[in-house]
């Protein structure tokens, strides 16, 4: 996963997802991984792939972790890059895994999270994404856009006691 898009690109849109699209999405995602899939434990990559993530563990009964991944950890001025803070689940050990995020473009996230769960000895990894906004080929998506996308738990932002909108897609929607 690359860091979620900060400006929209005129040509490619934003996407707006509302609550009751993201259940939905979510609740397809689900049928979809169980249709070829049959994990043993959920993990939702921190932070924003923890809400769909802790959504399809709960659709599919399965235990639910997470993995912190930072995506605005700088390794130069010009660059940001993934990286893994903590260690991944021990619980993944021996076990089928579903590793969920919210989006992915360039996958960096994704490969990142994977290689931490397969060296903390998971059996076998999957991945599944809410958005596939990029060439990035993830095991599994509920919806593929090259537009902006801004979640519903993303839109606004607590500043001083108030709901604000979220600083980063104030140009972007708007607001």
């Amino acid at each position: 996963m690359s860091p979620r898009r900060t400006t929209a690109e005129p040509s490619k849109g934003v996407f707006e997802v509302e609550w009751p699209l993201f259940g939905e999405l979510s609740r397809a995602l689900a049928l979809k991984v169980v249709r070829s899939y049959d994990p043993e434990l959920i993990v939702g990559v921190a932070t924003a792939g923890v809400v769909p993530g802790a959504v399809i563990a709960a659709i599919l009964d399965r235990d639910f972790h997470s993995i912190v991944v930072s995506r605005r950890y700088q390794t130069d001025a010009m660059r940001e890059t993934p990286a893994i803070f903590g260690a991944a689940p021990a619980e993944v050990r021996g076990k089928r895994v579903l590793l969920v995020d919210e989006t992915c473009d360039s996958g960096a996230t994704l490969r990142l999270a994977v290689s931490a769960i397969v060296n903390a000895g998971a059996a076998e990894v999957r991945t599944a994404v809410a958005f596939k906004t990029g060439p990035f080929e993830p095991d599994y998506h509920a919806l593929a856009t090259e537009s902006q996308i801004v979640l519903p738990w993303d839109r606004e932002v607590l500043f001083q006691g108030e709901l604000v909108p979220n600083p980063l897609y104030r140009e972007t929607i708007g607001e």
